[in-house]
């Protein structure tokens, strides 16, 4: 029997009974309890299959159909309903179930409303004093109401109040996937590949274990994302052959959130898994409470960041299960099963991009797309694209994000930090081997981060080096300017600063803290507020940075002013010096394009030996003077770059060192 077909005989055959009382109490009805009453018979009659109303004496408990369990029994059997609360329940349906159930019921309320009535199920199912009692004592602390299946309405005397059901329940029974409005729904495929060895781990164990129990029980899974945990969450009850119901919790809930969520939960047979969207430090003093489900019969799966879950109170067991980040096995077997196309990119992929299951389980889904339309194999371009656009950037005021294209060609610095650069891209790639096989550094958090700084004046390439190990990790640049945050996020800079990090891990993004001297110079010794709150500030940067595991680049014009105690804390400390007189006649050709139309008379090397400046200025320079030929509708002469070096020279303030000889100032 279909689930809709049997929550609709069992209305009709309360219907029957229905009748059968009105026929008793008003024998001789006419006008719209005369139609009510053949209404009511009618639909009796339509359900009954031939057989007369003494036939159906037993309860809806006692005529379940074979076959896997109807939405109305699960409710029953996980809250230990009774008969007559079943009865209530469906009493309290009537009226959703059909307008002529509505309007039967509205002639019969003492206040004309379209419900049943507490004192018509009293006439219905109460036979003496004790079993009126009965029925006040269900809808006052019974099961059903306690769940808050049905709620007894209106402040009337009580028993005339109105009998209601929970907000979409109905339609629920009748197995439709409909939820209150007041629930956020969370779904989708849930990726469990990679997951063996920690969904086969204690925590995780006991918290399967647990579910498949139907055990009264919380399960705190955390991460240091609430999208990771939540995901967890979820394998964790697919793991337990259970269907998981994934719902978005933004703070905490109340008590109908909290019945909703339950109940519709139990008539579908699934496990709620929250994601609880909670805010930085909401796990201090005062924090919002985690939703309690002191009555709910089963387990519930509660995920959320790990250091801001809400407090918990409440005498239900809990289990927590810390969300363990993957071997890098795990993660090349998730990759090779989730892009069997790519198998022999299996290790690259686990080395660079160390996602979650479900983060790789969108990717296929990208590349699956992809092929179909252009009908061909994707690549490791193609994944970086899908992991950059699903990053979710999200940028606030003093963060620019850079696409980057530069490459090492078009970098100019000395061979060892050419040679620094080139170990920072291997530390990232070579981690597998160096932590997981060999096993330096075992367990220590933030292992996997790589922490550089960058020093030197402006324009000698800290920025486009920054650019260069983008692009050669296929990942997009975030460039911070801290001096703009500091005086910014005065009071909330930890709050922002820790949605940076976030936003760089989830798009596997490199992070550039430029003028960084402004937040990790030298302490302060404590005067005011304003440097106790600084120094904090300075503090969890520090530590949030060394709990980063991707890299994260620190520059700085001044490095006597950075704290020589955050250098120990720095994996590679880059100088950039002014060019020799070699690599700015280098940084002349790398920034004049092949093509360009050159006097025969211009002499790049004279240009870099006479005029020592950075690489930015010569940058601005050749670009200045280009614009000076097409104005002139020339080729690019001397003077055309005489004229702009001497610009670049005012604007910075400085004595402009003269003009080559034989050279014709302009």
């Amino acid at each position: 029997m279909a689930v809709s077909e049997r929550l609709t005989r069992e209305v009709g055959v309360l219907a029957g009974r229905l009748a059968q009382f009105l026929a008793g109490s008003l024998p001789r009805s006419e006008g719209a309890s005369a139609e009510g009453h053949a209404f009511l018979w009618a639909t009796f009659e339509s359900v009954a299959g031939g057989q007369p109303l003494a036939a159906w004496e037993g309860g809806p408990l006692d005529r379940r159909p074979d076959g896997g369990p109807h939405p109305l029994d699960r409710l029953a059997d996980r809250l230990s309903l009774s008969g007559d609360e079943i009865s209530l329940l469906l009493l309290a349906g009537m009226a959703e179930e059909h307008e002529g159930y509505a309007a039967v019921l509205r002639t019969l309320h003492p206040r004309g409303e379209p419900r049943a009535s507490i004192g018509l199920a009293a006439q219905l199912l109460c036979r003496g004093p004790q079993d009126r009692l009965r029925l006040r004592t269900m809808l006052v602390g019974g099961a059903l109401v306690k769940s808050g299946a049905v709620r007894a309405t209106g402040d009337n005397p009580f028993f005339e109040r109105s009998l209601q059901p929970m907000d979409a329940l109905w339609s629920a029974l009748h197995g439709l996937d409909v939820w209150p409005a007041s629930i956020s729904r969370l779904g989708g495929p849930i990726a469990m590949s990679g997951l063996e060895q920690w969904l086969g781990g204690q925590g995780a164990g006991r918290a399967i274990a647990a579910i498949k129990r139907r055990e009264p029980c919380t399960i705190l899974v955390t991460a240091d994302g609430e999208e990771e945990a939540f995901e967890r969450g979820r394998a964790l009850v697919h793991h337990a052959n259970l269907e998981s119901i994934g719902i978005a919790l933004t703070g905490g809930t109340d008590a109908e959130q909290e019945q909703a969520i339950g109940v519709h939960a139990l008539v579908r047979g699934g496990v709620p898994v929250m994601r609880m969207a909670i805010g930085e430090g909401a796990g201090g003093q005062g924090a919002t409470p985690a939703p309690r489900f002191s009555e709910y019969p089963e387990a519930v799966v509660i995920s959320g960041r790990e250091g801001t879950f809400p407090v918990v109170h409440n005498q239900r067991p809990i289990f927590t299960v810390p969300v363990e980040r993957l071997s890098t096995e795990a993660r090349r077997r998730m990759w090779r099963e989730t892009l069997p196309r790519l198998t022999e990119h299996a290790p690259f992929l686990a080395a660079r991009y160390p996602i979650e299951p479900a983060g790789a389980a969108e990717v296929a889904a990208d590349l699956r797309m992809l092929e179909g339309i252009e009908e061909r194999t994707p690549t490791l371009e193609d994944v970086a694209a899908s992991i950059r656009a699903r990053g979710g950037l999200s940028l606030s005021g003093g963060v620019k994000l850079i696409r980057p294209s530069a490459t090492f060609d078009d970098l100019v610095l000395p061979r060892d930090r050419l040679a620094q650069l080139h170990e920072a891209i291997k530390r990232l790639m070579l981690q597998a081997r160096v932590f997981d096989e060999w096993g330096f550094l075992k367990g220590r958090t933030g292992a996997r981060g790589v922490r550089m700084l960058f020093a030197g004046p402006p324009g000698t390439g800290k920025t486009l080096s920054a650019e260069v190990l983008a692009n050669s990790l296929a990942v997009d640049l975030l460039v911070v300017d801290i001096s703009r945050v500091v005086s910014k996020w005065i009071g909330e800079t930890e709050k922002n600063l820790a949605a940076v990090f976030d936003t760089a891990e989830r798009a596997q993004a490199v992070l550039l803290f430029d003028e960084a001297d402004a937040l990790f110079g030298k302490r302060t010794e404590v005067s005011d507020a304003h440097d106790r709150y600084a120094n904090l500030e300075t503090a969890y940067l520090l530590a949030r940075l060394e709990r980063f595991e991707g890299l994260a680049i620190l520059a700085t014009n001044l490095r006597q002013n950075i704290d020589p105690a955050f250098l120990r804390r720095l994996e590679f400390v880059v100088d950039f010096d002014e060019p020799d007189r070699e690599e700015r006649h280098t940084l002349w050709r790398c920034h004049l394009p092949a093509d360009v139309p050159l006097d025969e008379e211009v002499n790049l090397y004279e240009l870099a030996a006479l005029y020592p400046v950075v690489g930015g200025v010569i940058r601005n320079a050749a670009v200045a003077a280009g614009f000076l030929a097409a104005a002139d509708e020339t080729p690019i002469f001397k003077q055309h770059f005489i004229r702009a070096i001497r610009r670049e020279y005012d604007k910075a303030g400085r004595a402009f060192p003269g003009v080559p000889a034989g050279t014709i100032a302009s």
